[in-house]
Parts: structure tokens; C-alpha cells; sequence
């Protein structure tokens, strides 16, 4: 063979090697594309499912969150419906009574509404010295007893819950 017929084979052969290195490359995407849709689709629902489960552990502390927030206003209101009831039961035991048995049963019932509020976190409104974040004056008087700005008849009793006022006493003041 002449050294041209040599350069003429060895350009073919590298042309064909080319080509071949080419079609190589080109058949090895091509069954990565197969596979790429699928591995494509698993990463996608993947990511769908962590943030699925991200979002719904969001809501889950949110809601309990939501709850513990919104319980000391569920406890207020509704104990603040049964105060009405207390205060028949302060009535109940100042008035006069012959039957002691009765009395006493009253002063059971009394007594455990008041541990159950208690439990409850609710406590009456301090009624030494007057305070209108807590206090009603209904009523001013002059008292030699009292100084001035002190409380000296409690007419109905107030309640709280920590510093939440339930219902504000209602008291005459001294002038």
C-alpha cells in the first residue's frame, strides 16, 4: 500500500473510531433519558411527600399551639357564667337558718365549688386597698375607721385568673 492509500484508511478509520465514539455517546444518553423520567418522577414525589410531611407537622403545632393559647379565655368564660352561682351560695350562708344540717350541706357545697376554682387557677380580688384594674367603687363614704383610698364594704366579691380579672369587685371606698 502507497502512503497515500495508508493516509486515505487511517483518516476512514479515525472518521469511523469518531463515529463510533459518537454513537457511544450518543446511545449512552438515550438510555439514561429511559431511566431519567422514572428516577426524575421518584425524586419528585419524594420531595412531594417531605414537604407533605412538613406541612402537616406545621399544622400540628400550630393547632396545639392555637389550643394551649386559646384555653385560658375558654376557662375564664366559663367559669366567669358560674360566679352568679357562687354568689347565691355566699347569700345562702348569711342567711339566717334554723336547720344546722342544712346549713352545713350548703357550706359543703360552697366550700367544694371554691377548692374547684381553685384548681382552676381562679382567685378572689384582694379587697384591702382600692385598685380600679381590679376594683368597682360603687360608692365613696367617709369613715373615721378607714384612711382614704382604702376599701371598707365589699359588695360583691371579684375574681381572677392569674392577672386576668374575671369580674371586678364592687366596693364602697373610703373619701
Amino acid at each position: 500500500m502507497s502512503e497515500k492509500d495508508e493516509e486515505i484508511l487511517n483518516e476512514e478509520t479515525a472518521e469511523k473510531v469518531e463515529e463510533a465514539e459518537a454513537a457511544e455517546v450518543t446511545v449512552e444518553p438515550a438510555e439514561e433519558a429511559k431511566e431519567d423520567p422514572k428516577d426524575a418522577q421518584i425524586a419528585a414525589l419524594k420531595d412531594q411527600l417531605m414537604r407533605n410531611m412538613a406541612e402537616y407537622d406545621n399544622y400540628r403545632k400550630r393547632t396545639a399551639k392555637e389550643k394551649t393559647e386559646m384555653m385560658p379565655d375558654i376557662t375564664a368564660r366559663v367559669v366567669s357564667e358560674f360566679l352568679p352561682v357562687l354568689d347565691n351560695l355566699e347569700r345562702a350562708l348569711a342567711a339566717e337558718c334554723s336547720d344546722e344540717s342544712y346549713k352545713k350541706g350548703v357550706q359543703m357545697i360552697y366550700d367544694s365549688f371554691n377548692e374547684t376554682l381553685e384548681k382552676l387557677g381562679v382567685e378572689k380580688v384582694p379587697a384591702e386597698d382600692f385598685d380600679p384594674s381590679m376594683h368597682q367603687a360603687v360608692q365613696q363614704v367617709e369613715s373615721a375607721d378607714h384612711e382614704s383610698g382604702k376599701i371598707v364594704t365589699v359588695f360583691q366579691n371579684g375574681y381572677r385568673i392569674g392577672s386576668k380579672v374575671l369580674r371586678f369587685a364592687m366596693v364602697s371606698v373610703a373619701q
